[in-house]
């Protein structure tokens, strides 16, 4: 067995593990993360933040997030799902019949890498980045990403390869983004107030 196949086999016994923790009351509050509608106030909130502290300045923070999310996307969604063609747990014939999935439908076929955790992450780490000087406790942002990212597991279309790999990929978009906005706010004269 060569490496990938012997990857893929434990990574496909721990999601059913993982996969295999549930009850009526965690589906239900796994299907609230996993659902990118409950999070619209948390970035109006954001956007909100960043208008009201800057003003029009606030626009450099809050494209630089934009980008951050649509690079983490686009890398998940357009270049590594279609070029590794890893087929979602639900999609997968010999395990499909052992998924527990507790939303409508299985999403798209395929599952490598999961674009909630490269988004959330990207997210997370450049709201790191920009607050880790002012809030005391802003490394919890990630356990924020984490449960999203988890939510996917338990609802059964993302293996946890797909979860680190997805979250890893995000923090390096969301950290790329920070860079450019510290250059852009650099070449702009623009300090914190």
């Amino acid at each position: 067995m060569d490496l990938i196949n012997y990857l893929d086999q434990i990574d496909k016994e721990v999601f059913l593990f993982l996969n295999g923790f549930h009850s009526p009351v965690s589906d239900a509050i796994m299907v609230f993360f996993t659902d990118k509608r409950t999070w619209i106030p948390f970035y109006v909130l954001i956007i909100a933040y960043y208008l009201w502290k800057f003003k029009w300045r606030g626009l450099l923070p809050i494209g630089s997030i934009v980008l951050a999310i649509i690079l983490a996307d686009h890398f998940a969604s357009s270049f590594c799902k279609p070029f590794f063609e890893r087929l979602r747990p639900c999609h997968q014939p010999e395990i499909a019949h052992l998924v527990h999935t507790t939303i409508k439908g299985c999403g798209g076929k395929y599952s490598f890498i999961s674009s909630h955790a490269a988004n959330t992450f990207a997210l997370a780490m450049f709201l790191f980045q920009y607050f880790r000087q002012k809030i005391k406790y802003a490394a919890w942002i990630f356990m924020w990403s984490g449960l999203v990212s988890y939510s996917r597991i338990a609802v059964g279309v993302h293996y946890p390869g797909d979860i680190i790999v997805g979250a890893a990929s995000g923090m390096l978009w969301g950290y790329l983004a920070f860079l450019i906005f510290q250059f852009a706010k650099g070449k702009l004269e623009w300090e914190n107030p």
